[in-house]
């Protein structure tokens, strides 16, 4: 083994030496100089390339989908007798979702029926009545020129002394009364005829008619109401308050559509952010639910103010315990492509407003 040459070592059972020490050297004199020289190469080139990058684009993981969001609430109070809807079924535009007892706006209807009814008896009976005071207003006036007539006789005959004192009063008397009649039977004619005078907006009716025929135009809208249906086209959400029978009253949120009118992304970019970036900017939008899923969009507007602003209870920041936080803004992005995956509102989407470059 002494006088074995160094380069080879022979194989036991004569088999072909191996030369080991002689590919060593060689191999070790390449990796060397890689590590030296090529892993430095390396991390430069990564930190000079987000050098270059770092201003022309900015990212943030606090970004939402959002999408229209109708609130539907009753306009009149009553029990639930009918739910034509079901959780995340679609509705268009029309469509009903439930339908609220009818039985009491009905008779509604029929009692306003009812008032316009009297309305218009109580007009047949003014228009009798006024007809009446004219024969009123003529014999009233007839009995004064009778009353008139035996005054004067009976006042001659008082000069010369043919009657008594007390049949000239009686005369007199009776002139007074006939005016007191006349006056009687034209305060009569008045007040039927200013009940006569409508002042509504169809002739011939009077001011009780017209009031009896704007309520039931309200009881009519009332019964139509009884019917709830979907203001806009979209799917019906939190639907666990309309069951049959739940008493509901006006105003009460009763169930939620979210419109499939497009979607947008509502991001909310640090304040110092905010620098470069403009209306109209690309957009790069990836979502949580939707792994590899990535579209285009623009910045379509900034936010009028940050979201401490319009909280429900606004940072109070005029007291010794201040400290300053970055705050946020709401940036909307219009989604530009069609998405192949249902947009939900709320899912969670990273968002990269690039400044410069290609849209990509």
């Amino acid at each position: 083994m002494a006088d074995a040459d160094p380069k080879k070592i022979e194989a036991a059972a004569g088999q072909p030496a191996i030369e080991i020490a002689a590919e060593a050297k060689p191999r070790r004199g390449l990796l060397r100089p890689l590590l030296m020289f090529g892993v430095p190469l390396i991390v430069l080139a990564i930190v000079g390339y987000l050098w270059l990058t770092s201003g022309t684009s900015v990212s943030t993981d606090n970004a939402y989908v959002q999408q229209d969001k109708v609130s539907v609430s009753t306009d009149v109070a009553g029990r639930i007798v009918e739910v034509a809807v079901k959780e995340n079924q679609h509705v268009k535009a029309g469509d009903l979702l439930f339908r609220i007892d009818p039985d009491p706006y009905r008779i509604a209807v029929a009692q306003a029926d009812a008032a316009i009814a009297n309305a218009q008896v109580e007009l047949q009976t003014l228009q009798t009545s006024y007809q009446g005071t004219g024969a009123d207003i003529q014999a009233a006036r007839d009995k004064i020129a009778q009353a008139q007539e035996d005054f004067n006789r009976q006042a001659e005959l008082m000069k010369r002394g043919f009657t008594t004192r007390a049949s000239y009063q009686a005369a007199q008397h009776a002139v007074e009364q006939a005016k007191a009649q006349l006056q009687s039977a034209e305060s009569d004619a008045a007040e039927a005829k200013s009940k006569l005078a409508t002042g509504a907006a169809v002739p011939g009716e009077t001011p009780a008619i017209a009031a009896a025929r704007v309520q039931r135009a309200k009881a009519v809208l009332d019964l139509a109401r009884t019917e709830v249906r979907a203001p806009v086209s979209g799917y019906v959400s939190q639907t666990g308050s309309l069951q049959v029978g739940q008493q509901m009253i006006t105003g009460l949120s009763a169930v939620t559509i979210v419109s499939d009118k497009p979607a947008w992304v509502d991001a909310n970019f640090k304040e110092t952010d905010l620098n470069k970036m403009r209306v109209g900017q690309c957009a790069l939008l990836s979502f949580d639910a939707y792994p590899g899923l990535k579209l285009k969009g623009h910045v379509q507007s900034l936010g009028a103010g940050t979201g401490s602003v319009f909280s429900v209870l606004p940072a109070q920041n005029a007291n010794g315990n201040w400290v300053k936080v970055t705050q946020r803004v709401p940036v909307r992005i219009a989604i530009d492509e069609k998405s192949p995956r249902e947009m939900i509102a709320g899912l969670s989407t990273d968002v990269t407003v690039k400044f410069s470059g290609p849209c990509n």
